[in-house]
């Protein structure tokens, strides 16, 4: 997408501090973090949404992202949550996986 700022970072158009990256996905810290440790996983290819996501090989790829992101951060507790939609507050509309930890969470969320 062409003026997809998750895209740009994927690509490497943006410059961004990746903390982790692979053959599908890319992660890199929020810049408006939700708790103390707040990074996002996403796919290098863009879907707007888990609504369009149809490849099990790029779901698959972003949930190890979580897992290997998460150990290589020494992260044992955290919370992984994917907004899908405008009213679920989704504000960038490209798929991303946010990892937060660092805090205590409270059940049901916001």
């Amino acid at each position: 997408m062409e003026d997809c700022i998750f895209c740009k970072i994927a690509n490497k158009e943006i410059p961004s501090n990746l903390v982790y990256e692979d053959e599908n996905t890319v992660a890199f810290n929020d810049l408006n973090p939700q708790a103390p440790t707040h990074i996002l996983v996403i796919p290098k290819k863009h879907y707007a949404s888990l609504n369009e996501l149809d490849n099990e090989k790029v779901m698959s790829a972003l949930l190890t992202a979580v897992k290997n992101v998460t150990r290589k951060a020494g992260i044992k507790e955290y919370r992984t949550v994917i907004n899908t939609g405008e009213s679920a507050g989704q504000t960038v509309f490209h798929l991303h996986i946010h990892i937060l930890a660092g805090r205590p969470f409270k059940w049901p969320p916001g």
